[in-house]
């Protein structure tokens, strides 16, 4: 019971010290969190009790982080690509319904290899990002 204590600490205090983008990456990180737990569920037998619930838990999870990442948006700075990403989580949202009312497994394996590459592409920037600053960092200081 401690370690799970510990556990949540040490997650409330790393989403409060994070900067946005690597709020947006554990924000990618939660979906697809969720949708494998979704897609574990759909696998199971319809005889598990159990199976519905967390179907619905999971992809509900999921459709309310991704309507947080459409809520950070910013439409202004972020031009076309916003407007991109706003038609892509509204793309995710229906697909996820769909799953949900139909208790199909396929638009959750979409919506996960999607939110993935999205994820992936996202990580990457976030390094480039950081090495750059790293080495003006350097070079200022020589």
């Amino acid at each position: 019971m401690v370690a799970t204590g510990y556990a949540r600490t040490y997650r409330t205090n790393a989403g409060l010290t994070a900067s946005p983008g690597q709020l947006v990456l554990m924000l990618y990180d939660g979906a697809l969190k969720a949708l494998a737990i979704a897609r574990d569920a759909l696998g199971r037998p319809e005889s598990d009790r159990k199976r519905f619930e967390v179907i619905n838990q999971q992809l509900l999870k999921a459709q309310a982080i991704v309507a947080e990442l459409q809520g950070g948006l910013n439409f202004e700075a972020g031009g076309e690509v916003a407007k991109s990403l706003n038609s892509l989580y509204d793309y995710y949202n229906r697909r996820l319904f769909e799953a949900n009312l139909r208790k199909q497994v396929g638009p959750v394996i979409e919506v996960e290899k999607m939110i993935g590459d999205l994820r992936s592409g996202w990580a990457e920037m976030l390094s480039k990002q950081g090495a750059l600053q790293a080495a003006e960092a350097v070079q200022g200081a020589a």
